[in-house]
């Protein structure tokens, strides 16, 4: 498999496949494919089926299926980029919930659960995340600019929970209230936040999905009036 990715803020990516080579989706990624590629819809169990909607990703996957060279690209469903990874052993990766677009066959879409159960009940989008293992390409979306940093261990970093955007399996995420009431109900910035402890790689996103969301709420007219 061969790609491209090509856009500004609404990125697509275009992938050249061989005969017979393959690629998994979420419903609605795909946004051109030439005539010769195969769609095939499966569900992969019930177990795999309820995990996929957990993690905030349709029950269904999508495989497309090259019947000679052929061409298909996924887009994004929000500004911002296009991310790919190499999955392998060693090389998996965390991610936020409906980061997953695309993939080669060989990598494993599942869901992962923190440990620390106060990170889902105050932690909002930390407690249900993806993990991308198996082996293969795969294509992340970014809400936004993406941002990195390799953490040593033990090192630390602060950041709001929507702006996480996935990490390698070794980094530690907690939550950690807001010190001092003036600071929770005047700062404007929530009960908690998320902290990201090293060894590991970090990624993460400018704009949120959900930071919009709230944004331009007020502005939503509610109602008959």
């Amino acid at each position: 498999m061969r790609y491209e990715i090509k856009g500004g803020s609404f990125p697509v990516v275009v992938c050249q496949l061989e005969n017979g080579e393959q690629m998994i989706t979420e419903k609605g990624s795909m946004v051109w494919m030439s005539p010769n590629m195969q769609m095939d819809t499966r569900g992969g169990g019930l177990g795999r089926m309820f995990s996929r909607a957990l993690s905030g990703e349709s029950m269904f996957q999508n495989i497309y299926t090259a019947k000679g060279a052929g061409m298909i690209a996924f887009g994004s469903s929000f500004p911002g980029q296009i991310k790919p990874i190499t999955i392998g052993p060693g090389q998996e990766m965390i991610l936020q919930k409906s980061a997953f677009l695309a993939a080669e066959s060989g990598v494993e879409l599942s869901i992962h659960f923190r440990k620390n159960l106060g990170s889902g009940f105050f932690g909002g989008e930390g407690f249900i995340m993806q993990r991308l293992s198996g082996s293969g390409t795969a294509f992340v979306e970014i809400d936004g600019e993406l941002v990195e940093y390799e953490l040593k261990p033990g090192q630390q970093i602060i950041v709001d929970t929507g702006n996480v955007a996935g990490f390698t399996p070794d980094v530690r995420m907690d939550i950690q209230q807001v010190p001092g009431l003036k600071n929770v109900f005047l700062g404007g910035e929530g009960l908690f936040h998320t902290v990201l402890t090293g060894p590991g790689r970090v990624w993460l996103q400018t704009m949120p999905i959900c930071n919009v969301a709230n944004s331009i709420r007020p502005y939503i007219p509610t109602g008959n009036g």
